[in-house]
This record gives C-alpha cells, structure tokens and sequence, in this order.
C-alpha cells in the first residue's frame, strides 16, 4: 500500500482544502495584521470567514491566494504550500475579489473566453467551458453585449464566472456582493449554491450575516487578527444565550442611553448583554421572554416612553455584536494590501 498522500489529505483521514497552522502577517509598518491563526477547511465545505473591517479577513485570504507572503506560520491549500508552490496553490483555486476585475470594453463571451486562456484550459474545450458559464450565471442572453453595459450585479457574476473557468475545486469570494440590491445577491446566493453543490469549497468573507446564515456550514469570526469563535450558525447563535428583548423608547439618543443604564441595573437582567441602537434598546438574556414586560415597567417609572417592543431568537447580527463589540458593516471601507483587512 502506497504511503504517498493526495493533496489536500492530512494523513488523518480528513481531506482539507485549507490547512493553516499559526499564520502570522506582519506589514512593513509593524502593523501586525494577522497574529497566529489556526484553519482547517475541509473539501466540499461552505465555510464562512466573519469578522469587523480592520479585523485581518481580507489579509488572511489574500495568504491564502498567494498575494501576500506570511511572515509566519504553514499555510497548505488544496495540499500545496504557499510558500513553496504558489503557482499550484494558483492553478487549483478561484479568487473573486471585492471589486470587479471584468474588462468593461470586452463582451461576457470576451471576458469568459480570455480567462480560459490565462488559465490554460485546452483550446478544444473552451468553446463548450465559456457557455456552460455563461448559462451558470445566467448571462447566457447577454454573452454578445459589452460589459460596459452591465448592471453591477451582472459584472459581478460575470467577475464569478472568470474565476471558475479551470474548475477550481476551491473558490475565494471576499465581500462578492457588497453594493448590490436584494435581487442581485440572491441571485448570486443561488449561484454559490449550485457550484457549492457539485463539489467546490467556497470560503466566504462577509459583512452581510443574513448571506453567512443562508449559506455556510460553519462560519469563523476573526477579531484583532485572531479567531475568537468557531462553528455552525445555530451552534454560534446558541453561544449568545436566550432571546432577544427589542424595546423602541420614544426621543433620541440620550433618551436612549437612559433606557440602557436601566437595563443594565434591573437585577432580573444581571448577566444580560444591553446594547443602544437606533429606535431604543436590545436585551439578550436567558429570561428576555419572562421578565420582558417587567423592564418595560421600570422603564415607565423612569419616565421614558416605550412605543414598541419584540421577543425574538438571536441572530447572527446578534452573535457578531456579542463577539466584536460592534456591528457588521457592509458599506465600511474596502480593504487594501498594506491596511489591516
């Protein structure tokens, strides 16, 4: 029996895709970006990568895809080093970045077509590679048009089909549907879906929770370069505790800060997490549902006025906050190489 292992395989049994031991990523600046972070990512996997901006998402990926080098750390992606055999790690993964890399004066067939080239897809299977994708990410109508001409959220399918030419078996999206309207991103959610469903890994970066909730099987927080949480979203949310007290008090920002100092003294809520929002306060606590309506009391009896209030499960909105301290922020400002992303 050959002891050789195929790439990707620990040698455990477990297939991975991604293989990260102690990844460190320190700029020029000093500015230490990413600061000794484990991944494992098997093959086949939806795997989300969550974290604020500044967090070390961006940074991290681009480790991943060969453009930056770790200063530390082993770093093996579908079986290869970065290190050592960045042009394999290249040549077996898709990258989409946040912003598009179409070229606006070629067509969707141009653009498909010069990809498939780059990547060295044989000459006789082109033709057929170029409008299998086309019809995947449903531009098959358009192929002829230039991509001058297209919405945003077309570019960006267009942008996914660039990067799947040469069958990657694993796919980067960093932010891919960031600016687009509801109806763009669900589209592209059920394009993820489907290349998902035959086999490719996707690592996700987002700032949209609802788009990490739909679509991954486990999910990574990052925060200040390292990972603070781990595991499925019902298992993240289960993390949070009991349920969610939305309370909207009536005035403004002070009004509001009032609310909050209430909360936090009612005694029934001691280990509650309080936070301030724009239309009044949110209680997450184990007995948010029973004493619910006692808080909406004592808060009478401070004078506020309470205009609404809701029980609901958490979300992951609601686990983001409670990790990070903050909430995501889709329209935050790109990343870039020698930022802390």
């Amino acid at each position: 029996m050959s002891s050789q292992r195929e790439p990707g395989d620990p040698g455990g049994g477990e297939r991975l895709a991604i293989d990260v031991s102690g990844l460190e990523l320190v700029y020029g600046d000093g500015t230490r970006a990413v600061d000794g972070i484990d991944m494992r990512v098997p093959r086949g996997e939806f795997f989300g990568f969550l974290g604020p901006n500044g967090a070390g998402k961006t940074t991290t990926i681009k480790v991943l895809a060969t453009l930056l080098s770790p200063t530390a750390g082993t770093v093996r992606v579908n079986g290869f080093d970065v290190r050592e055999q960045p042009r394999k790690v290249r040549g077996s993964i898709g990258y989409m970045p946040q912003e598009t890399s179409v070229d606006e004066e070629l067509t969707a067939r141009e653009n498909v077509r010069f990809a498939c080239e780059a990547y060295g897809v044989p000459r006789d299977e082109r033709a057929d590679r170029v409008e299998e994708l086309l019809d995947l990410v449903d531009l098959a109508d358009v192929a002829g048009k230039r991509a001058e001409e297209f919405s945003g959220g077309m570019k960006k399918r267009l942008d996914a089909a660039t990067a799947l030419v040469h069958r990657p078996p694993l796919v980067f999206l960093d932010e891919p549907t960031t600016g687009l309207d509801p109806k763009a991103r669900n589209r592209l959610w059920d394009y993820f879906r489907r290349i998902n469903d035959r086999g490719t890994t996707i690592v996700l970066t987002t700032q949209y929770l609802e788009e990490a909730d739909q679509l991954c099987d486990r999910l990574s927080v990052i925060l200040d370069g390292r990972i603070v949480a781990d595991g499925s979203p019902a298992e993240l949310k289960r993390r949070v505790g009991g349920e969610v007290l939305e309370v909207e008090v009536e005035g403004g920002e002070a009004e509001h800060e009032r609310a909050a100092e209430v909360a936090r003294g009612f005694e029934e809520f001691a280990d509650a997490t309080v936070s301030v929002d724009a239309e009044g306060i949110s209680v997450t606590a184990e007995t948010a549902r029973q004493h619910g309506t006692d808080l909406l009391v004592a808060l009478r009896d401070e004078g506020l006025t309470v205009t609404g209030f809701d029980v609901r499960a958490p979300t992951l909105d609601d686990v983001f906050l409670a990790i990070t301290g903050e909430a995501p922020d889709p329209d935050g400002p790109d990343d870039a190489e020698g930022v802390v992303a």
